[in-house]
C-alpha cells in the first residue's frame, strides 16, 4: 500500500472514494442495448443473453429454479452453515424489527389527518455471483422486506455455465421464504424485473448489489422501477492510533480488498511507525490468503495509508470520504465516533471487525458507497414500505381554511385551485 501524507495528498485520497465507475460510456451503451432488447423481446432476450454470458444450458434448464432443485441444494449445505444462516437470520430480524414504522392519525373536531404506512407489493432482490457466492446478501435484502410486509419477493442470481447456483444461496432464500427464484444475472435480470417478461412479472422495486453492468441498469431504469442505491466498489476506512494492532488492521484491509479488484481499502493514522508495521503484516498475511491476487490488486491500485497530524484531521477526512465502512481502532473510539457525520456503518474498537457487520451482527450490510453516505442510508425496512397521506375535512373545518387556500392559489396564479374552493362556498 502507498503511504501518503495528508498535507500533500488530500485530493488524491478523496479521488479514490469519488470514482465515477458507473458512468462508463462503453458499459452504458451495452446496457442500453440489453435493456431495450429485454423490453421489446422479453424472455427471448433474457434467455439469449443468459446463454451468451452465463449458462449455455439455459434453454433446457429454464429461467425459473424449480422447488426440487432448491430442496436438493439445501440438503447439500453443511450443518454448520445451516446453523450459521439461522443465527445470522435471527440477529438481522431482531435489529430490523425495531425499524418498522407505524401509521398514525392526527385528529381534531372536523379534521382528520392520517399518515398511512403500506408495504410494497412485489420486490426483486438481485444477488450477485461470479467471483463468489453471497448467501448473506440474500438475508440482508430479504429479511427487511419480509418484516415490512412485502407479499411477493422474487430473487435473481447468475448461475454457472452448467446452470448451477450456490447451494448456500438457495438455502438462504429458503430460510427467508423465497420460492420464486430465477437463474439470471446482469443487466438482463434487472431489465426483466423492471419491465416484466412472459414468465417474470414486473416488480415495484429492485434491491441488491452487482457489477458495473447491474449498477448501470439500475440507474437507467430508475423511474420505471424503484431501486435502493447505485452500488459502487466496496470500501473501508480504518482510523488507528498507537494502541491498534497492525495485524488486525492488515487483516481487515485484506478482508475488504478481496471482494473486488476495484475495492478501496484505506487506513488513516496519526502514528508514522504504524504504517510500516501494517505493510509488513499485509505482505505476511497475503501469502496464505486464498483470494490474494484480487486483494493484492485492490491494495496496490486503490489502497493507501494516510498519515495525519491529529484525530481532528482524521475526522475531517472521514467526513469528506463518507465511507461505506468505518472502523475506529482508537483508545477512545466513542469520542471519535461522535465527530463522524457521514458513514454507512461504524465499527468501534479492536473487536468490532467489519466482517461481523457483513454477516451476523444484525445491521444491514447493504450500504452507501462512493461518498453517497453523505445523503444515503443503509438498506432497511423503510426501503420496502411507502407512505400515504389521508385528509378528511368537515364543512366547518373547510371554511376555516378556505380564505388561506384561495389567497395562496391566487398568488401562484392557479385560479382553478381557488375556484375549486370558491364553488364550495357558493361563489360560482
Amino acid at each position: 500500500m502507498r503511504i501518503l501524507d495528508m498535507r500533500t495528498s488530500r485530493r488524491e485520497v478523496l479521488a479514490l472514494a469519488r470514482r465515477e465507475w458507473v458512468n462508463d460510456p462503453v458499459i452504458e451503451a451495452k446496457v442500453r442495448e440489453i435493456v431495450d432488447r429485454v423490453r421489446k423481446e422479453g424472455d427471448e432476450a433474457v434467455t439469449t443473453y443468459t446463454r451468451q454470458l452465463d449458462c449455455g444450458l439455459i434453454d433446457s434448464l429454464g429461467l425459473l429454479v424449480p422447488a426440487r432443485e432448491v430442496d436438493a441444494a439445501c440438503r447439500r449445505v453443511a450443518p454448520g452453515v445451516r446453523k450459521a444462516l439461522k443465527i445470522a437470520k435471527r440477529n438481522i430480524e431482531r435489529f430490523h424489527r425495531r425499524q418498522l414504522p407505524k401509521s398514525w392519525t392526527l385528529k381534531s373536531p372536523g379534521r382528520k389527518l392520517q399518515h398511512r404506512v403500506t408495504p410494497l407489493e412485489r420486490v426483486g432482490i438481485y444477488i450477485p455471483g461470479g467471483k463468489a457466492a453471497y448467501p448473506s446478501t440474500v438475508l440482508m435484502n430479504a429479511i427487511p422486506a419480509v418484516i415490512a410486509g412485502v407479499k411477493e419477493i422474487v430473487m435473481t442470481t447468475p448461475c454457472s455455465r452448467e446452470g448451477k447456483i450456490s447451494p448456500e444461496v438457495l438455502a438462504a432464500a429458503r430460510e427467508c421464504g423465497i420460492s420464486e427464484i430465477y437463474r439470471i444475472g446482469g443487466a438482463q435480470a434487472v431489465a426483466a424485473l423492471a419491465y416484466g417478461t412472459e414468465s417474470i412479472r414486473r416488480v415495484d422495486k429492485i434491491t441488491g448489489p452487482g457489477n458495473a453492468y447491474v449498477a448501470a441498469a439500475k440507474q437507467m431504469l430508475y423511474g420505471t422501477v424503484g431501486i435502493d442505491v447505485i452500488a459502487g466498489p466496496t470500501e473501508v476506512v480504518i482510523v488507528a492510533d498507537a494502541q491498534a494492532r497492525p495485524d488486525f488492521i492488515a487483516a481487515d484491509l485484506i478482508a475488504q480488498a478481496e471482494h473486488d479488484e476495484r475495492a478501496v481499502p484505506i487506513c488513516i493514522t496519526t502514528e508514522a511507525r504504524l504504517a510500516g508495521a501494517i505493510c509488513a503484516e499485509l505482505d505476511r498475511q497475503l501469502v496464505s490468503a486464498p483470494r490474494r491476487d484480487i486483494a493484492r490488486r485492490a491494495l496496490d491500485q486503490q489502497g493507501v495509508i494516510v498519515q495525519v497530524s491529529s484525530l481532528k484531521e482524521a475526522a475531517d477526512l472521514v467526513n469528506d470520504l463518507a465511507p461505506e465502512h468505518l472502523e475506529v481502532l482508537l483508545k477512545n473510539p466513542d469520542a471519535f465516533a461522535s465527530k463522524v457525520k457521514h458513514a454507512g456503518s461504524i465499527f468501534l474498537g479492536n473487536w468490532s471487525t467489519e466482517a461481523l457487520g457483513d454477516y451476523a451482527a444484525g445491521p444491514n450490510h447493504t450500504l452507501p458507497t462512493s461518498g453517497t453516505a453523505r445523503f444515503s442510508s443503509p438498506l432497511g425496512v423503510l426501503d420496502f414500505i411507502k407512505f400515504s397521506n389521508v385528509i378528511t375535512f368537515s364543512k366547518k373545518e373547510f371554511e376555516r381554511l378556505a380564505d388561506t387556500v384561495e389567497a395562496l392559489a391566487r398568488v401562484e396564479g392557479l385560479h382553478g385551485h381557488a375556484a375549486s374552493v370558491a364553488i364550495r362556498r357558493g361563489r360560482r
